[in-house]
């Protein structure tokens, strides 16, 4: 039983047959009738004017910055997010763009706290140019982050002068949990990434959506970095499939909310966020690395967030059956964690 990430998910059988399916043309030369489909149906979901299909969550990301910014630009983003803590320093590699972090609970920082981080204009500051947000929030036990938190801090942004790009990989998650659509939680936004590989269980594959000038822009910079894809309607199709299916999430959340109560019954230290999605952390009372290497043995796998935090997920391809199947592991290892404490 994996619960490391819901990355692992596998293509149903009715992904696999769309894929076989698809029909396809050269993508780049924007002949490829499933890529146009997925991108404009992604677009609507979002409340953007365009989307472009990338291959992954990190260089939908990347191509945000860069199209957002300019060398010597900054970026304000929380310190825990998945473009600063995940992504290898790629925005200071390719945009040469200063990040400064901030804090803020369960993954967002305040219109306070932003408003006083950026510096009067001045040649011996960098230019303010792009705050980041993300929702949901990995490192925040997938938060929720729901309009009443973010809008205030897209409208500071924006009366700073600055852009809004929410890295949504899990979006759709935090739409199913607050029971909202997709397009209420960004409308405010510059632009968006949404991810297809992850909890909606497609392959592989992001999008990035905005305005119509800025998609241009970005899908230039996807050419730059390599991500330029031909006959690729066949990775488009899973995800137009994913999207259709993307309300079955909610089963996800339900399966990780008997996950977390379960391991309180068994007197583990669990717990979720604010708005809980598919995700529930545990604190451990000895080294994670050793309650892993032991839940493994047992045949059930998570993930490490730290050296004395663990964190489960739930996905598509995790059932009634697998949450009893973890449940019942962790109450053998109730002996060994206490001997590790």
């Amino acid at each position: 039983m994996d619960l490391r990430s819901d990355t692992v998910t596998r293509p149903s059988e009715a992904m696999r047959l769309a894929m076989s399916q698809a029909e396809v043309g050269d993508d780049v030369y924007g002949e490829d009738p499933t890529v146009n489909r997925l991108e404009a149906e992604t677009a609507r979901l979002l409340g953007k004017d365009a989307a472009l299909f990338v291959p992954s969550g990190t260089m939908a990301n990347q191509v945000a910055i860069l199209s957002h910014t300019e060398r010597g630009d900054e970026m304000f983003i929380h310190r825990d997010s998945h473009a600063y803590y995940y992504e290898g320093a790629a925005a200071t590699l390719w945009a040469g763009a200063m990040v400064t972090l901030l804090d803020g609970p369960e993954g967002l920082f305040t219109p306070e706290t932003l408003r006083g981080a950026v510096r009067s204009a001045n040649i011996h500051h960098p230019r303010p140019r792009l705050a980041c947000l993300e929702n949901t929030h990995n490192r925040a036990g997938g938060a929720a982050l729901s309009p009443d938190a973010v809008d205030p801090v897209m409208a500071e942004a924006h009366t700073l002068g600055l852009l809004v790009h929410v890295d949504g990989a899990r979006l759709f998650n935090a739409a199913a949990a607050l029971d909202l659509p997709a397009e209420r939680l960004v409308c405010d936004a510059d632009s968006v990434s949404v991810c297809l590989s992850k909890g909606l269980g497609a392959p592989l594959g992001s999008l990035l959506a905005g305005s119509v000038p800025f998609i241009e822009k970005a899908r230039r910079y996807r050419k730059w970095l390599g991500g330029g894809m031909r006959q690729v309607g066949v990775v488009a199709a899973a995800g137009l499939l994913a999207l259709e299916n993307r309300h079955r999430l909610a089963e996800d959340h339900r399966r990780a909310q008997r996950l977390f109560h379960g391991l309180l019954d068994l007197g583990y230290e669990a717990w979720i966020p604010s708005h809980p999605t598919n995700m529930v952390m545990i604190e451990t009372k000895g080294p994670a690395e050793q309650l892993t290497g032991a839940a493994l043995e047992r045949g059930v796998a998570f993930g490490m967030m730290g050296p004395r935090r663990i964190r489960l997920v739930t996905h598509l391809d995790v059932d009634d059956g697998g949450i009893d199947q973890a449940l019942e592991v962790f109450s053998q290892m109730k002996g060994f964690i206490q001997n590790a404490g």
